[in-house]
């Protein structure tokens, strides 16, 4: 069976694993660890823990359990002192406490939902992703709020070593899987761990990259896949993407209009070679709305099936 490895995080990462999960793949997730927002950063700070929220999206997204259990770990509280709390992610967090290991933690929900993969933080370094060109950009929230101008002001506070696990996991990969996901908040901050970047540059496997469908306002303003790869290339090294999956199909304009404000599609690249994988990858299902949920869902997004049949055909050859 071969080896799949995904890199990233937030919804970009569950939609992925989502539409991989049913393919005859070795899957592993390399979750990133920079969140700091809504459940996830009141957590941190009152407990001292480290961030559930991608963790636990990456084990919804592979669990393999009945529908109850499913829900049950995205049930979001709607009222009183837990409000706006997910109630994975306080499991996560108190089996954090009860058995003083986070990887314990994601080992145990793993169990209980039957999840067909693995799930390994990048790193168990408590860190904060920090933009030191802008002011009060300390923390992804922050970063994510606030216009990046300089790239390459990003960093993660401390500076953390990878993860044992998710080195070994990149370096027997056969596939190695970037995004989808927020470039600068959900992807850059995993190779922005020391040995990550390093790995995928000494593994053999392929390297796909999956672009985002839109850009975003203050960070990727006017980018096009090109400059996405570029940005990505800038850590891993030049020419090390084997494969880049783009979106080839044109939102609904009226969806187009209503973003308009917080970004634009991409741009495909200016010169299409034998790397370059087009195909519509739009999603035409309505977002799932859950109760409590503080996150707007962007109604431009992929589909998971689409995606993960276009990285199998073409980048796995079928399996």
């Amino acid at each position: 069976m071969r080896s799949v490895v995904t890199i990233g995080g937030g919804t970009g990462q569950f939609t992925l694993l989502t539409g991989l999960k049913k393919f005859p793949v070795r899957l592993t997730a390399v979750v990133s660890m920079a969140d700091d927002g809504g459940s996830t950063g009141v957590l941190r700070d009152e407990l001292g823990v480290l961030p559930p929220g991608d963790i636990r999206q990456c084990l919804v997204a592979l669990a393999e359990a009945d529908s109850v259990m499913r829900e049950l770990f995205s049930y979001r509280f709607e009222q009183g002192g837990m409000r706006g709390h997910n109630f994975g992610n306080l499991f996560l967090s108190a089996l954090e406490k009860l058995t003083g290991s986070f990887e314990e933690a994601v080992r145990v929900s793993g169990s209980v939902l039957a999840t067909r993969g693995t799930v390994i933080p990048v790193t168990t370094t408590p860190i904060s992703l920090v933009n030191d060109a802008a002011e009060g950009g300390r923390g992804e929230k922050a970063v994510n709020d606030r216009p990046v101008r300089d790239p390459a002001a990003l960093r993660l506070e401390p500076a953390a070593f990878a993860n044992p696990r998710a080195v070994e996991a990149i370096e027997q990969a056969d596939l190695i899987v970037i995004g989808p996901g927020n470039l600068y908040c959900s992807i850059i901050p995993n190779l922005l761990v020391r040995g990550v970047a390093e790995a995928v540059r000494r593994s053999p496997a392929t390297v796909v990259y999956n672009c985002n469908l839109m850009t975003k306002a203050g960070h990727t303003d006017g980018f096009g896949v090109d400059d996405f790869v570029r940005s990505i290339e800038r850590h891993i090294g030049e020419g090390r993407i084997d494969f880049v999956t783009f979106n080839e199909a044109a939102p609904d304009a009226d969806l187009v209009a209503r973003y308009a404000e917080e970004g634009t599609p991409v741009r495909a690249p200016s010169v299409p070679d034998r790397r370059h994988l087009a195909a519509d990858l739009l999603s035409r299902s309505a977002p799932v709305e859950r109760p409590g949920d503080p996150l707007r869902r962007t109604l431009i997004r992929h589909d998971p099936d689409a995606l993960a049949a276009l990285i199998v055909r073409e980048c796995l050859k079928g399996v």
